[in-house]
């Protein structure tokens, strides 16, 4: 997917200036009157905004929602929200471009203008590090933000730059800023920023959504893994999806064409920020390669959800071997067993799990420097061979015939995971699966589909629901006794055993537009992606990334009331990306936020050429994208939200 980021906070100070804000919208800054930060909530309502109206609110991030908090006192009190920006792709802070794209040899990707940097802000992680000491005196100690760039999707400029798309063509990176917090409003600053370095693991490769590990470090993710089967010089499926270049990222990351080995990307980068401000990265082989969204890990601290983003694609859980750490364990494949009527809209379904394997980083690691090729591991077909010794799959990367090799059942399982998955039995006919994120107090899960359509809407295999083009999310029930495909039991307390969807959440799509070129009705979610659920606040949080609305918005959710509030709108044409909701840091509550290439679409908008010209002047021609948070119009931070 193509993606984005916010934090609901205490407020504002900016390292850049957000580019001129429609009239009543706040840039944030004041002194804080916010609750202290020990008084508890009793609940939290949302006040939605409309949805932008003039030319300059569709080119624009904002917001003019409210929120309203009751204390367990009986007090209440209600905050008028505003976006507070952070940072900006392309901008300089110390010397060091945000965003900015670097070789194996961390020497900077340049075009004719200087440093390449990103277009795609995606996700991100406030995290609160014990011992890290504040750059700033009058700040609290120990913030700093992790922020992973997804992909430049715009050209670069110069001759030497003739596609009209680099998306998955460039190599992507990532960023760690020291962050001050004011103690008195809890309003966040950028102090210092520089770039984490991927080069001792062949680059980062299209990193999407993200979440901050129980143990307080930030899971990365990388989508869209390269076919390793067309890498290898075999042909393609004539219905693959698959579209990345993983040439082309070679070519500027190594040099070379041929050096990135795609077995190395589609895996999990885990980064750990220390007390005295350094970083460190692993790269995690043991939780399978797919086009993963992001990882959730639930309160157990070793169950690990993952949803596989894409067209014919799986849902994965992964059962680690110890808590708090990701390197060993038992990865799964679910299977979707309706029980909703078929055509149903968003349906419900019981869901069992196929055991993949056990595995390791080091023993699959090794695997792969030891070379190991997709022909080593499946043999296969592109039409039906009339041999029973094959199995027909259906996966992202198109309709096969494949027969497992001898002894290659753990090399498929974590390098070839969805489509030994789809050899299994497993279900690969998801669409468009996004975000998961949890409720501890429930025992609850959330996922989202950007769109229900094909393989989830048709009349062949497992799912076999109704077409929504706006999407749905799903509540997933969890259970402490499973088992599962072969009878034996999973090590696990929080196994998803019903997944059922949520009737406020599913989306509203017409087949014609209305007078702003809109497919999707504008009250409810469409094209749901990021999901981050506050237990404080009792909300889920979504993000969308959707082409059938000419603008994106993040909406909050109430689980409790069912309350639906839109709290913010990105740019026409951008993805609203790495949500992160925060209850308490230092007294103060944040939901991070950001959001990625502005203007890519809109244009069916009458008003078009006027809102792309404002785009271009207060985006930097499209080049500028937003890291930053929800704070209040007065700059109060809003308070910590403890129950």
């Amino acid at each position: 997917m193509r993606k984005r980021s916010l934090i609901l906070s205490a407020t504002t100070a900016a390292v850049a200036t957000i580019a001129a804000a429609p009239a009543g919208i706040s840039q944030g800054a004041g002194a804080s009157q916010s609750a202290g930060p020990t008084e508890r909530v009793r609940s939290v309502e949302f006040v939605g905004m409309a949805p932008p109206a003039t030319p300059r609110q569709k080119a624009s991030v904002y917001t003019t929602a409210k929120v309203k908090v009751t204390y367990a006192t009986g007090t209440t009190r209600t905050y008028t929200l505003a976006y507070n920006q952070l940072m900006a792709t392309g901008q300089r802070i110390g010397g060091k471009v945000v965003g900015g794209l670097f070789d194996s040899r961390n020497k900077p990707l340049m075009d004719a203008k200087g440093q390449i940097a990103s277009t795609a802000p995606d996700g991100t992680s406030l995290i609160k590090v014990p011992g890290l000491a504040a750059a700033n005196p009058t700040a609290n100690n120990g913030l700093a933000l992790v922020t992973q760039y997804e992909y430049r999707g715009l050209r670069p400029a110069g001759p030497g730059f003739t596609e009209d798309d680099y998306w998955s063509k460039l190599p992507a990176t990532m960023s760690l800023a020291r962050i001050n917090q004011n103690k008195d409003t809890g309003a966040l600053a950028v102090a210092a920023y520089n770039t984490i370095s991927f080069a001792a693991f062949g680059g980062l490769w299209i990193p999407c959504a993200a979440s901050l590990s129980p143990w307080n470090t930030h899971l990365s993710s990388e989508e869209y893994e390269p076919d390793a089967k067309t890498r290898e010089g075999l042909p393609a499926a004539a219905d693959s999806d698959d579209a990345t270049d993983i040439s082309s990222f070679s070519k500027y990351f190594f040099g070379n064409p041929r050096a990135a080995n795609p077995y190395n990307y589609g895996i999990v980068p885990e980064v750990v920020v220390r007390s005295d401000g350094s970083r460190g990265v692993k790269m995690h082989y043991a939780l399978g390669r797919i086009a993963r969204e992001l990882v959730d890990v639930q309160p157990d601290r070793r169950t690990a959800y993952m949803g596989d983003d894409g067209a014919f694609t799986g849902f994965f859980l992964f059962v680690a071997d110890r808590r708090n750490d990701l390197s060993s364990g038992t990865l799964y494949a679910g299977k979707w067993h309706q029980t909703s009527a078929a055509g149903s809209n968003g349906g419900a379904a019981r869901i069992s799990w196929i055991k993949l394997g056990h595995g390791t980083d080091s023993e699959i690691n090794a695997l792969v420097k030891g070379g190991i090729k997709f022909s080593d591991i499946f043999a296969v077909r592109l039409s039906d061979p009339h041999d029973a010794s094959f199995t027909k799959v259906h996966t992202y990367t198109g309709t096969e015939w494949l027969k497992l090799k001898p002894g290659k059942a753990k090399a498929a399982a974590f390098l070839e995971t969805r489509r030994y998955a789809a050899y299994r039995g497993a279900t690969t006919e998801f669409n468009k699966f996004e975000g998961t994120t949890h409720n501890a107090a429930d025992k609850k899960a959330y996922v989202v589909m950007s769109r229900v359509e094909d393989g989830m809407a048709d009349t062949e295999g497992d799912i076999k629901l109704a077409e929504n083009k706006g999407g749905a999310t799903y509540r997933l029930d969890l259970t402490s006794s499973a088992t599962d495909e072969g009878g034996n039991a999973i090590a696990s307390n929080y196994v998803v055993n019903r997944m059922t969807a949520i009737p406020a959440l599913l989306g509203k799509y017409h087949d014609t537009e209305d007078a702003n070129g809109n497919r999707c009705v504008q009250n409810r979610v469409c094209g749901g992606d990021n999901l981050k659920f506050s237990e404080g606040m009792r909300t889920l949080f979504i993000g969308e990334d959707t082409g059938y609305r000419n603008n994106n918005y993040v909406w909050a959710y109430n689980v409790d009331t069912g309350k639906l509030s839109r709290i913010l709108s990105v740019p026409m044409g951008a993805e609203a990306t790495g949500l992160q909701a925060v209850d308490n840091y230092n007294g103060s509550a944040y939901i991070m936020s950001n959001f990625q290439h502005p203007g890519d679409g809109g244009d069916s908008d009458p008003d078009w050429p006027q809102i792309e010209a404002m785009i271009n002047s207060m985006w930097n021609n499209k080049l500028k994208a937003a890291i930053g948070y929800i704070g209040t119009t007065s700059g109060d931070a809003l308070p910590a939200m403890t129950r």
